[in-house]
């Protein structure tokens, strides 16, 4: 997970806990107030309502009372208002009433009586007293008094034990009297405290239900109680409407949640744009790492104001800067090595492993020109007549007219194989300018030989390059000319005819079309390359190696196949069906190592034949790990662009790219960094015979070194012997094959 990620997964983790603990808070502190306001309005509705009704409290079935009740009530804050009796009484009238007494005659109540486990009845008379004793302090007259108590009507107070509170009637039993009856009789008179009530349904219209499940406000009944004198005869019940409540409480929640989240996403816009600001230097500083594991240094100017991170920066700018010049060292080293490897110290003329380097190349560009055999005669009898230093000498000049003669037009390179034997490669040159052109070197020997008083001292046998022949064809046709040139006579050449092609081109077509076409070729898996980082020796890659015959059953060499492929543009034909089958065999024979697979530079070039394998290798993606594609090293550098291109592409569908016949004559090493390869493949002229050469073994070692610096993993090619295969393995490259 990225910092960047991981800072934006704190923050909102951090803003979020700040943001619940606040809201929590807030909602707590608003539902508490609420509460409270609710609450002591609530109360002081009750008490100011009660101051109302206490001047009309003495008849408790006024209509009045109602009215007042009702027209607070109407307000909407309130659930409910209700006023209730201090006690369960009732008048003569209302027993008279529940017994269907006709009210017209003059009844009088006596001896009532309820069950006594229910409870008791007493009748209401101490007011009457107490009120005698005040209006007779008020000098009221007495007889006033007393016709108003004749007037009034009893009324009886019952006293519930406790045991029967929850009972809903009574069973009261009286006695009415008139003038002419006596009736005794009961009724049931249900228990009823309420006077009044009125309530309305809380309403949360807009509100959601979860919210108010979730978030209880509780409003405790508030009431006042309302004196008749110094008695107190009614309660009155206040409850507030918790609607009202939850409005306010969930406008203020939704307002807290919209201004969280609309800061939340202001905040993580700034914090967004403050982080790439601040990680800005840290991607360049990845970016420079990246760089430097593809071997491609350099140096970040502009450093971050933090001073951590400007630490780091300074710190890879110095790596890079240090590996930068390593790498410049080994290159160095190498360079020297190989020009120590590939020139002769005493001539300066390339050595023959450049030769048959130059040759590979000519096959790849379809060059025309001649192949040359030339050999000092006699030279060990000179040795014998004369000093090491005068053997020198002679063999300096000769090779100076060999790395000096010119001729327009013509490129000429001359080497040195060992000892007096010297070779020559003439490039454009053909039948009508190749005789003036020896006949112009012959005339340099002739020179050089009167200068060291010896008639004879060179013979030169040449022959045309051939397209469709063999390296070991050609130079064994150019001795064969030698060998004729010295029965001609003293410094003396001879240039065998433009041979026939082995097959009329139309043949060649034909045999071409029909391998290709019809997969009649065979793919063998050779050279096993083993690594020497596991002490099993385990096998990590094989090279897919492909083999034709004619109709003869006789082989072809595969260069001439590939040349002739190329000029009839089957090349890229071919090296799909190999890859085919190289899949066929990975799959059927469930091969877990890699395969090395060869590839044309037409191939690697062609815009069809990359689409066509990137989609093969989808297809094939759970193999496509164990793909190595392999280029020569000198068609790395007929289209390096184009490699690289390739192997970028290569790289992202999980396949890897080796380099085959790796020289450093071909790529130059500080070019290798920006490959971005898997593996390079030495060619065997490196590491054959290297127990017996100490430039070999620096040269390899060097390469190892640059390899690790590079994440490129160094391959030996087809070690004979075994002295040479423990040097390697001291070395310890990352393998080799034998």
């Amino acid at each position: 997970m990225s910092l960047s990620k991981q800072l934006y997964i704190i923050i909102s983790f951090i803003f979020f806990m700040i943001f619940i603990g606040n809201f929590i808070i807030s909602v707590k502190n608003t539902k508490e107030y609420l509460e409270v306001e609710s609450t002591t309005k609530a109360q002081d509705t009750a008490h100011a309502l009660g101051m109302s009704l206490k001047s009309i409290i003495k008849n408790k079935r006024d209509p009045e009372i109602k009215s007042i009740i009702k027209a607070i009530a109407n307000r909407g804050f309130y659930k409910e208002i209700r006023l209730e009796d201090t006690t369960l009484s009732i008048s003569d009238t209302q027993l008279m009433n529940l017994a269907k007494l006709s009210i017209s005659k003059k009844w009088k109540i006596s001896n009532i009586k309820i069950d006594k486990k229910v409870g008791k009845i007493i009748k209401n008379d101490s007011d009457d007293n107490l009120d005698k004793e005040l209006s007779f302090l008020e000098n009221v007259e007495e007889e006033q008094n007393n016709e108003q108590n004749e007037q009034e009507e009893n009324t009886y107070e019952f006293i519930v034990n406790k045991n029967y509170k929850n009972i809903k009637t009574i069973l009261v039993h009286f006695t009415a009297k008139s003038d002419k009856q006596i009736i005794n009789t009961s009724v049931i008179i249900p228990i009823n405290k309420i006077l009044f009530q009125v309530i309305r349904s809380e309403k949360f219209d807009y509100i959601p239900r979860w919210f108010i499940n979730f978030i209880p406000i509780i409003l405790k009944e508030q009431k006042s109680e309302i004196s008749n004198g110094w008695k107190t005869t009614a309660v009155l019940y206040v409850s507030a409407n918790a609607g009202d409540a939850y409005a306010r409480l969930y406008k203020q929640a939704k307002g807290a949640i919209i201004y969280a989240v609309f800061a939340f996403l202001v905040s993580m816009i700034f914090l967004f744009i403050f982080i790439r600001f601040l990680l800005k230097p840290l991607k360049e500083v990845e970016n420079l790492a990246k760089n430097i594991s593809k071997g491609q240094f350099g140096n970040i100017k502009n450093l971050s104001w933090t001073t951590e991170i400007k630490h780091v920066t300074l710190a890879m700018n110095e790596m890079s800067s240090k590996i930068e010049a390593m790498i410049s060292k080994l290159n160095s080293n190498l360079e020297n090595m190989t020009k120590k490897l590939s020139v002769d110290e005493l001539t300066n003329l390339q050595l023959k492993q450049s030769f048959e380097t130059d040759l590979k190349s000519m096959f790849m560009n379809k060059d025309s020109g001649y192949i040359f055999t030339i050999k000092i005669d006699n030279l060990a009898k000179y040795a014998k007549t004369h000093t090491s230093a005068e053997v020198n000498n002679f063999i300096k000049g000769f090779a100076l007219i060999l790395s000096t003669i010119k001729m327009d037009k013509v490129k000429i390179m001359a080497y040195r194989f060992y000892g007096s034997e010297f070779a020559l490669i003439t490039k454009n040159t053909n039948e009508n300018n190749i005789n003036d052109f020896l006949k112009i070197l012959k005339e340099e020997f002739n020179n050089f030989a009167k200068i060291i008083q010896i008639n004879e001292i060179v013979h030169i046998g040449g022959t045309p390059f051939n397209k469709l022949g063999t390296i070991p064809q050609m130079v064994l046709a150019s001795n064969e000319a030698y060998e004729k040139a010295k029965q001609i006579g003293p410094n003396e050449f001879h240039i065998e005819k433009t041979n026939d092609l082995l097959r009329q081109m139309e043949d060649w077509k034909e045999l071409v079309f029909d391998i290709v076409d019809n997969y009649n070729f065979s793919v063998d898996y050779i050279g096993d390359a083993h690594t020497f980082e596991d002490k099993e020796s385990t096998l990590v890659m094989q090279e897919a190696f492909t083999s034709t015959k004619d109709k003869e059953n006789n082989d072809i060499p595969i260069g001439t196949f590939v040349s002739i492929a190329e000029q009839y543009n089957k090349i890229i034909d071919f090296d799909k069906a190999v890859i085919t089958k190289v899949i066929s065999y990975i799959k059927d024979n469930n091969i877990k190592h890699d395969i090395s697979i060869n590839l044309s530079l037409e191939s690697m070039v062609n815009h069809n034949f990359k689409s066509w394998l990137k989609s093969t290798i989808i297809q094939n993606k759970n193999i496509a790990s164990q793909f190595v594609f392999s280029i020569t090293a000198y068609a790395v550098t007929k289209n390096t662009d184009k490699f690289i291109e390739f192997s970028t592409l290569m790289h992202k569908l999980d396949s890897k790219i080796i380099i085959k016949r790796f020289e450093t004559k071909f790529i130059p090493l500080d070019d290798i960094q920006n490959f971005n390869l898997d593996y390079i493949r030495l060619a065997r002229d490196y590491t054959n015979n290297i127990s017996e050469d100490s430039s070999k073994i620096a040269f390899v070692e060097s390469m190892h070194e640059l390899g690790k610096l590079l994440n490129i993993k160094i391959f030996a090619e087809n070690v004979k012997h075994e002295k040479d295969f423990e040097i390697i393995k001291k070395i310890n490259i990352y393998g080799a094959s034998r």
